[in-house]
């Protein structure tokens, strides 16, 4: 089964202008993944591709704009670098043997060592030194440490060896609901088809949890709405998991005595920001008239007439308020550093990004006070089911 860029280990890599960032990714991988070039700040946005690196496996590597790029181009480069910290699992500072590390790969070693990321310092150009060069200002107890040459070749193998290492010792098995199953358990999910469905397909948390079910030996009944009463007259489910916009329905469908929640609930718990996304649901009660709410999604996708995030939200905070409330909305990767103006921000289940970025973006809110909640914690708030949407989560 091909996996997702969201459930890679995100290795970026990071490093001066010059310091052979590029080389290194390329010879890494063994493909020209990056432009390379001896003019400085070659690299610009961000480059990343999702492939398989051996001995690993399936990664997203990324590559990076230089860290002492200067001018107003430079400082934007640097912020997109910064950014990238967010989503990154394992991070690769490349430094310049020629040269050793300077004031910018402290900063940047001592932001990954505030992140608590698993780095390597690798030290490019190594066939430009004498063998017996050592490198300058000892790392903490702990940092990997590696002498390379992009152009020889010398110490890539190694490198690969050493992330395949780094990526199995920080490799945690999680699951949204196998680990909730026995074999012979029948579960329903109810997947509404309607205009915001993708042609000919499941979105990813509805064919993640799909999968883990069957990976458990547990019946998976998928239905819509309509013939789910049909379905709870034949089967009594373990659980009945729902997109969360059929939430004002379907609870009124399923009996008490079954355990019903929702993708993007089960997903709020597989990314780690449960609790904190509990909090931030019941911030919806104390809205006001003129606060400001954040609705942000990690995708991309193209915009529908009714779109959840442009139309549906803002119109069920105003229904459920009765307060006139201002709206912003992000997309993709755009995620604002200062969030300071929002009263509420309201996130997406974050399927398309990885558990690193979805925790980044959850800690920057909670660092800037501002509350945060996902689509489906939100909805089963507004519909007064959050509390029995939580139930599945009971016991652990």
């Amino acid at each position: 089964m091909q996996i997702t860029k969201s459930e890679r280990p995100h290795i970026a890599f990071f490093g001066c202008t010059n310091a052979g960032k590029s080389s290194v990714v390329n010879a890494v991988t063994n493909q020209a993944l990056s432009v390379v070039s001896d003019i400085k700040g070659t690299t610009t946005d961000p480059v990343q591709k999702a492939m398989e690196l051996l001995p690993i496996g399936p990664v997203v590597i990324i590559d990076t704009a230089g860290l002492d790029d200067g001018g107003k181009l430079g400082e934007l480069r640097i912020e997109k670098t910064m950014q990238v910290l967010g989503k990154t699992d394992i991070a690769v500072l490349i430094v310049d043997s020629t040269i050793g590390i300077n004031e910018y790969d402290k900063k940047i070693i001592q932001l990954f060592e505030e992140r608590k990321l698993p780095y390597v310092v690798v030290y490019n150009k190594s066939d430009l030194i004498n063998k017996s060069y050592l490198p300058p200002n000892p790392l903490p107890q702990g940092a990997g440490e590696l002498a390379v040459s992009a152009v020889t070749g010398e110490g890539i193998n190694e490198l690969r060896e050493l992330l395949s290492k780094i990526a199995s010792e920080n490799k945690v098995e999680k699951y949204i609901i196998k680990d909730r199953l026995k074999a012979g358990d029948i579960v329903i999910l109810v997947i509404p088809i309607d205009e915001s469905a993708p042609k000919g397909r499941i979105i990813l948390p509805q064919q993640n949890v799909l999968r883990e079910c069957l990976d458990a030996h547990a019946t998976a009944i998928c239905c819509q709405i309509q013939e789910l009463k049909i379905i709870l007259n034949t089967y009594t489910p373990k659980y009945v998991i729902t997109d969360s916009q059929a939430f004002n329905k379907v609870k009124d469908i399923v009996p008490e005595n079954i355990i019903l929640s929702s993708f993007s609930i089960l997903m709020a718990q597989y990314k780690g920001n449960l609790n904190k996304l509990l909090e931030g649901a019941k911030t919806i009660s104390k809205l006001q008239d003129g606060d400001k709410i954040l609705i942000s999604e990690a995708c991309s996708h193209h915009r529908q007439c009714n779109d959840i995030g442009t139309v549906k939200f803002p119109m069920w905070i105003k229904n459920y308020t009765g307060k006139n409330i201002d709206f912003e909305f992000t997309q993709g990767g755009e995620f604002p550093l200062d969030l300071s103006k929002y009263k509420l921000i309201i996130h997406c289940g974050g399927c398309m990004i990885n558990e690193a970025e979805m925790k980044n973006r959850v800690k920057r809110a909670s660092e800037q006070n501002i509350p945060i909640v996902n689509y489906g914690m939100a909805i089963a708030y507004m519909n007064g089911i959050l509390e029995r949407a939580l139930r599945i989560f009971e016991n652990e």
